[in-house]
């Protein structure tokens, strides 16, 4: 059996020499690379959004690419383009930088709706369509996205459809004092990150992303997410709710974190500890409600205070 709660941890620990004091962020970042989802890091600049990206991406040994999102960017700029070659007078096929394993998608936020699009099939199928051809992305592939929550100049909020295929939703947020004086220190000659090795091998991540699919979840788990789901569309703060999709986010998450715990079984704390990662994203807040700010994570949490907890099965 493999150990799938060392082999996260240790990614967990190597990611931590750079990222200093927000264990909880960088867990679910792990989290959502064992269940082969996607992140989307929400918050201001210069709390280590990038340096969260690349050390994921070396702790694990993957190619990593950056793509720096501008108004003025193209959909070929993501997944690449056909150039015609006069010497072989064909047509050949240069990949753009979405063909790697984990891409930092800086920035989503300022590119128009159409080159966002761009990474709808990336995301979900994880494939690219070029041309009429389609080029498969090398696992483990995993879209890592920011934007920055407070400027709304020269942004394009992204679309639903967009927002659905991230997995999860996190805020790193600014240090505590004494993490930032550690992180003063750390930095005093060279970036961390300049040091950080690879921590698992992508063979040994592979087969913890297998493992995890064999966690149980007991039935009145299942219930219990399903109908915290189904409360996000029935809610009276709410225009539109999560989808299935958020759903099958939890139960696979679900299991990742059990793993994670050195457990073989899902508990309905699992449940409650991913829902407002897993679920506030996906729901969009109706207009009444948004004019008194209210945020979905509220409501995630309103739903979790008046929704009962399943308890334990008593066999006759």
């Amino acid at each position: 059996m493999i150990d799938v709660q060392g082999i996260a941890n240790r990614i967990v620990d190597n990611i931590e020499q750079v990222i200093v004091g927000k264990r909880s962020a960088v867990q679910l970042t792990v989290l959502g690379l064992l269940c082969q989802g996607h992140m989307l890091i929400e918050d201001v600049p210069g709390v280590g959004k990038t340096v969260l990206a690349k050390a994921v991406a070396r702790s694990v040994g993957c190619r990593f690419q950056r793509i720096q999102f501008t108004p003025d960017m193209l959909p070929t700029d993501v997944t690449g383009v056909s150039v015609y070659n006069q010497k072989t007078l064909e047509f050949e096929f240069r990949p753009g930088p979405i063909h790697a394993q984990i891409v930092l998608a800086d920035e989503i936020n300022r590119a128009t709706p159409k080159t966002q699009s761009a990474l709808l099939e990336a995301m979900e199928e994880r494939q690219v369509t070029v041309d009429g051809k389609t080029y498969p992305l090398e696992p483990p592939f995993m879209v890592l996205a920011t934007q920055n929550p407070i400027e709304y100049e020269g942004t394009f909020p992204l679309p639903e459809a967009q927002l659905d295929r991230f997995m999860l939703r996190i805020q790193l947020g600014y240090p505590e004092k004494s993490d930032e004086i550690e992180i003063l220190d750390r930095q005093q000659f060279v970036h961390p990150i300049e040091h950080i090795e690879q921590a698992v091998s992508v063979e040994e991540l592979a087969e913890a992303q297998r493992a995890i699919q064999d966690i149980y979840l007991d039935d009145l788990i299942k219930e219990y997410v399903v109908d915290i789901v189904r409360q996000t569309r029935m809610h009276p703060d709410v225009y539109l709710g999560s989808s299935t999709r958020g759903a099958l986010a939890i139960r696979r998450l679900c299991q990742a974190r059990s793993a994670l715990f050195g457990r073989d079984y899902a508990l309905p704390d699992d449940v409650k500890a991913l829902a407002e990662p897993a679920l506030s994203h996906r729901i969009i807040v109706g207009p009444a409600a948004r004019i008194k700010d209210v945020e979905p994570s509220a409501i995630v949490q309103d739903i979790l205070d008046n929704l009962a907890v399943p308890g334990a099965q008593v066999n006759a």
